[in-house]
């Protein structure tokens, strides 16, 4: 029963005025190049429902996302921005892209006119506060820049950033007085722990110290300037206001500046920002934005965006999934972020300060329980430059901290979830040759990882698995322990013949927790018992990590040929996936499900992280056709280009870059192995362009709405019977021709030697 958590799919005027502007969206473009690649990007794609995306202004991998922020504390405005809210709070300087908890909204400003009001007030009654009504029909968001009408006041805002400067710029009417709020107070599931405010002529600085939330303990310094002298100002503490005072230190730090009713110019404001210092945040503001040229900087953020997105070109496809191609790759590229100031300073994760050495950039907001999945090996084919830079930075926690992320944001290491996936980003760069940082240190630090972090982990060394007694979410803790003990192997096989073994070894205790008696991998306790009266529909927290048996039963990417055996052969192993697509989800199972839980057909998840290679797995039984039969009504059901058009949290990206690499027409089913499983290529025609100046094509003859299924291969010019695609293939440059149909091909790709499994687990 394919369904996505939802009563109904509806149009939003927001999405119907897209489809009026852009004439017929289902008919088929000849290619993206007769629309900018720019402009096929939909900021409110996500921001509705659960995709907990935000629609403001950044760049590409920056410190900065400026953006409206609508609410602050419901799961709903994890962003801080919700499609669904009409009113909005102001606009504050860090966001996170997707994720399923909150955090950010550090350094709010927010223009108003008339009456001074230092506390936000209530959505039902704008008029309480220092809010105001929005509307849809007055907004634009396009990458690096947005605009909004703000209607009790009247104030036109646009946004435009650079990595680590908010620039913003507000056009106030004529007859009434003008005011700029700046609430320190204000975060998005957070409270200050310290808030400082200087003003200093036109200058105003300060930091943000604030606890909760992604952002664990956090602190956000800052320098900001008018591009006009302010009238007047006043600092408040406590909603307690002091004029004539230049500075303050409090939890409760708010601030208004006054500038007179006349005709003038739009008022711009400049925010720099610093993990580091308020002269870091100065320094950043004078090498990123020195001038008052906003046109300039949003054509800067326009032209960084372009290049970004011209990585890939598409022809074909409706308009419609064009848009949600573009919109999928832009997500891709907001996480992970810059966190360093333009001297080379900045704050590692144990919060000392350091000074980067020469090529090493500091990046933090590593989603990796999501991320390692497919955002992470996309970056090996379109953004290897980032990838070096990434592994670089888990080196510098491991010399600094002594262990490597596991759930980073921000600076904050929060070990929200399980798994060491580090472990899965170095070992599939490095299988990959993307090796331009100490391959060494990141092997020693690789195994610390493994070896000391993760609850359960002394036992799951002990047992061999996680035993249900003695730690919650025991058979995925299992599962995901296993397959990143292997991912060591990739490299061990290169420098410790000793370490392989042990490491291949530990990459298969994951049979350690499959039941033949169920058929799916079960809770065994500390007795090597089963643990009794298992449900494999029951989504629990005790066995499973937001999934039920179904969904984690698959998850041994390491070993997938060693899998299909353990269930008893192929047809088995076939018939178990097409139970996970046609199995009605059980309603009282789910009554307490997760709310990452989403986006179901029967019991696939596509809405969470753990199901996203198991429409994939058909190819390493021969059944590769039923696999793309699947992956086609994922991305045509499961992705559309309105506000509520993704099937759940977007998790930093995982989620379009899941989409971009199956609208390709392969998949990283196993990061660690340099190839991909193929699919069912969405459009006529891919172009990666690639660093190192080559071209890879993909072509898709005969491809349409029903041709879903493919009838023949050739690799540049050669029958191509693989059911994979190899990673130096693409790296070369060349082309792949797929011959597209609407009959089932059970021949093409189904031989043993053909399918991705051949190429063994060493």
């Amino acid at each position: 029963m394919l369904k996505m958590n939802k009563n109904i799919f509806y149009f939003t005027v927001f999405g119907l005025l897209i489809l009026l502007s852009c004439g017929d969206k289902n008919s088929r473009l000849n290619s993206s190049e007769d629309n900018n690649n720019f402009n096929l990007v939909d900021l409110m794609i996500g921001t509705d429902w659960n995709g907990h995306t935000f629609p403001g202004a950044t760049l590409p991998n920056a410190l900065v996302q400026l953006s409206p922020d609508t609410k602050t504390e419901t799961w709903n405005n994890c962003s801080g921005y919700h499609y669904s809210d009409e009113s909005i709070l102001g606009f504050s300087h860090t966001h996170y892209s997707g994720t399923g908890a909150a955090g950010g909204g550090d350094i709010l400003f927010m223009p108003t006119v008339g009456d001074i009001k230092m506390d936000p007030g209530d959505a039902e009654n704008t008029e309480s506060g220092y809010r105001s009504k929005f509307s849809h029909e007055k907004e634009s968001a396009h990458p690096g820049y947005y605009a909004v009408l703000l209607e009790d006041y009247n104030i036109q805002v646009a946004l435009t950033a650079t990595k680590r400067v908010g620039f913003h710029k507000y056009d106030f009417p004529n007859d009434k007085q003008a005011n700029v709020i700046l609430d320190l107070v204000h975060g998005i599931s957070d409270s200050p722990d310290s808030l400082y405010l200087n003003i200093d002529k036109n200058e105003i600085s300060g930091y943000r110290a604030a606890s909760g939330g992604l952002d664990k303990s956090n602190v956000i310094f800052f320098v900001a300037k008018f591009s006009e002298d302010f009238e007047s100002f006043g600092l408040a503490d406590n909603g307690t206001v002091q004029q004539n005072v230049g500075s303050l230190k409090g939890r409760n730090v708010k601030a208004f500046f006054t500038f007179p009713a006349n005709e003038k110019d739009p008022l711009l404001l400049k925010v720099a920002i610093s993990t580091v210092s308020i002269e870091g945040a100065r320094k950043n503001m004078e090498a990123e934005i020195s001038h008052w040229d906003f046109d300039k900087v949003r054509k800067s953020a326009q032209e960084a965006w372009s290049k970004k997105l011209n990585a890939i070109q598409v022809e074909g496809g409706t308009i419609a999934q064009q848009k949600i191609f573009y919109t999928s790759l832009y997500h891709s590229f907001i996480h992970p972020n810059l966190y360093m100031d333009v001297d080379g300073k900045y704050r590692s994760s144990n919060k000392e300060i350091y000074t980067a050495t020469k090529g090493f950039e500091n990046y933090t907001t590593f989603s990796l329980w999501d991320t390692f999945r497919a955002l992470h090996p996309l970056l090996t084919i379109i953004d290897q430059e980032k990838t070096n830079q990434y592994v670089r930075t888990f080196i510098e926690r491991y010399e600094h901290t002594s262990n490597m992320p596991v759930m980073e944001f921000s600076g904050s290491e929060t070990n929200t979830m399980i798994g060491s996936h580090a472990v899965s980003v170095v070992a599939d760069a490095y299988i990959k040759g993307i090796r331009d940082y100490d391959v060494e240190k990141a092997y020693t630090g690789i195994k610390q990882l493994v070896n000391t972090y993760g609850p359960g982990k002394d036992y799951y060394l002990q047992y061999g698995f996680v035993p249900d007694d003695f730690s919650i979410e025991s058979v995925s803790r299992t599962l995901e322990y296993s397959y990143d003990d292997w991912c060591i192997s990739r490299l061990a096989k290169d420098f410790n013949a000793k370490d392989f073994n042990l490491y291949n070894q530990r990459g298969q205790f994951y049979k350690n927790v499959f039941s033949k008696e169920t058929g799916f991998m079960s809770p065994k306790n500390s007795d090597y018992e089963w643990v009794a009266d298992f449900d494999p529909k029951l989504v629990t927290k005790l066995h499973y990590t937001e999934a039920n048996a179904y969904q984690y039963t698959p998850f041994a990417p390491q070993d997938i040929e060693g899998l299909i055996k353990i269930f008893g052969g192929d047809e088995k192993f076939e018939t178990f996936l097409d139970d996970i697509f046609t199995t009605e989800s059980d309603s009282d199972a789910m009554e307490a499900m997760d709310l990452d839980v989403t986006g179901l057909i029967g019991h696939y998840v596509h809405g969470n992280e753990p199901s996203h290679h198991i429409g994939y797995l058909y190819n390493y039984v021969g059944a590769g056709w039923k696999g793309q039969k699947r992956i086609r009504e994922i991305l045509t059901t499961l992705y559309f280009d309105t506000p509520d058009g993704i099937s759940g949290n977007d998790d930093a990206g995982q989620m379009s870059a899941w989409y971009v690499f199956s609208a390709m027409g392969f998949y990283p089913v196993t990061p660690g192995l340099d190839y991909y499983a193929i699919g069912s290529p969405l459009f006529d025609k891919v172009t990666i362009n690639l660093e190192n100046g080559k071209k890879f094509e993909i072509h898709a003859n005969n491809n349409g709405e029903d041709n879903a299924f493919v009838q023949s291969a050739e690799l540049n010019g050669k029958a191509y019977t693989k059911a994979y695609l190899n990673h130096q293939d693409i790296m070369n440059g060349g082309k792949i021709v797929f011959e597209m149909g609407n009959e089932h091909n059970k021949v093409w790709g189904a031989k043993k030697e053909d399918r991705p499994c051949s190429l063994q687990y060493e």
